[in-house]
């Protein structure tokens, strides 16, 4: 099971404007009152207790009001940026784009933040991660938080710039001691990893304490993680689990999955494996491979559904063209056993080798088995051996006994991989 990665960009739309522009409102009018009422941010200096979430923008409002209020102001670049950041939470991008670009060449820090984002991304406009890059740095400097976040994930992921961690955690930083959510999750991320920052999972769980504290589903899940596993503190699975549901209760993919996989196992949290299932629907309806794959096991193993191999094989399948490799694994022996499906070597063989070649050490361990037993291959001790022993190395007992039968009697076998 794994955490919350660092928070992407796709839901960073919560925008807000630099100090220097809130000038320009004490000499606006109503109708420039209105747009900001309507399509501010609450992150922007001057307008904390009117701003909104992107997501909770009335766009057709917004649209209206900030329209009025360019065609008063049609230099502004203000309104120019909340009338774009009101189309694109609207969803209608090809609106948005020319605002944005005219309110980014002004240097208006909603369009440089926005845009920059949707070029580095590719949402609504041709991929142009250097150009986004620029834009995001230009924010950034400009002392602009979700330009700041942005930039990190940019150095963080080497997207338009060289990958540089400590760079990634110097603008995470910078984002998230303005009381930036995602910033604060971030940061805490690179704690956890020792990414750009030392290792400390005391600062971690800090961080991620002040993300989690404003409802920030990514803090509450990097939180969890941190507690399930007990990562520099006492381990708190219950708490874990309450933070989990926190995240799963605002629609969090990973905070779904990862109170589905406490419930499975009762860890934390009475053991409830339809519930567990039902979560695991949840999180696999929005693509997470991971989901999908614990979701195909209880198919497999008819706990908390009802015992469906073909169901299973379906889900392995989905999860590992996800780049689930575990399901890849699975979606093999299934194959290879006819459980779902008919006995088909070459899937068997096609699957247990794309994990395989990942270092999965299951697959290493089964694609032995398959050279061993000749399965849908010509047999070849050789290749069984050096396949064992790549297992073998990463600690994977079955895989050891099987090296050590080559010269001894033992039961040769293939692995499944249960981790979640």
């Amino acid at each position: 099971m794994t955490g919350l990665k660092r928070f992407r960009r796709g839901l960073l739309l919560a925008v807000a404007s630099s100090a220097s522009l809130v000038a320009s409102a004490a000499l606006a009018g109503p109708a420039f009152d209105a747009c900001a009422a309507a399509a501010a941010s609450q992150f922007e200096t001057g307008f904390e207790s009117i701003g909104r979430e992107s997501w909770e923008i009335d766009t057709d409002t917004a649209i209206a009001a900030c329209t009025r209020a360019l065609a008063e102001e049609p230099g502004s670049s203000q309104v120019k940026g909340w009338l774009a950041r009101a189309y694109f939470a609207a969803g209608d991008t090809g609106s948005a784009v020319p605002l944005f670009e005219e309110a980014a060449a002004a240097g208006n820090v909603v369009a440089l933040a926005i845009f920059g984002d949707m070029l580095t991304t590719g949402d609504g406009v041709e991929v142009d991660m250097e150009r986004g890059a620029r834009l995001l740095t230009q924010g950034a400097e400009a002392g602009f938080a979700l330009a700041q976040n942005s930039l990190g994930l940019s150095y963080d992921f080497g997207e338009g710039l060289a990958q540089d961690y400590t760079q990634a955690a110097r603008w995470y930083r910078a984002a998230a001691e303005q009381g930036m959510s995602k910033g604060q999750s971030n940061l805490g991320l690179m704690y956890q990893e020792g990414l750009g920052v030392p290792r400390d999972y005391v600062a971690a769980a800090a961080w991620f304490e002040l993300a989690a504290a404003q409802g920030d589903a990514s803090g509450q899940v990097n939180l969890g993680k941190l507690l399930q596993d007990g990562q520099g503190q006492k381990a708190d699975p219950a708490r874990a689990a309450e933070l989990y549901r926190l995240a799963a209760d605002q629609g969090d993919m990973y905070g779904q999955n990862n109170l589905a996989f406490l419930l499975e196992n009762g860890v934390g949290v009475p053991a409830d494996a339809t519930a567990a299932a039902e979560l695991y629907q949840q999180a696999a309806d929005q693509g997470l491979a991971l989901a999908k794959h614990n979701l195909a096991l209880l198919y497999e193993d008819g706990s908390g559904v009802t015992q469906d191999y073909a169901r299973a094989l379906e889900l392995y399948r989905e999860a590992a063209e996800g780049g689930e490799m575990r399901a890849a694994v699975n979606l093999g022996l299934l194959y290879l056993d006819g459980l779902g499906t008919e006995v088909d070597y070459a899937e068997a063989l096609k699957w247990t080798q794309l994990a395989a070649d990942s270092g999965q050490p299951i697959a290493l361990n089964n694609m032995g088995h398959i050279y061993e037993n000749g399965l849908g291959v010509a047999a070849d001790r050789s290749a069984a051996i050096t396949y064992y022993q790549q297992a073998a190395d990463q600690g994977y007992q079955l895989a050891a006994d099987n090296l050590a039968r080559l010269t001894g009697p033992a039961t040769p076998g293939a692995g499944k991989t249960k981790t979640k």
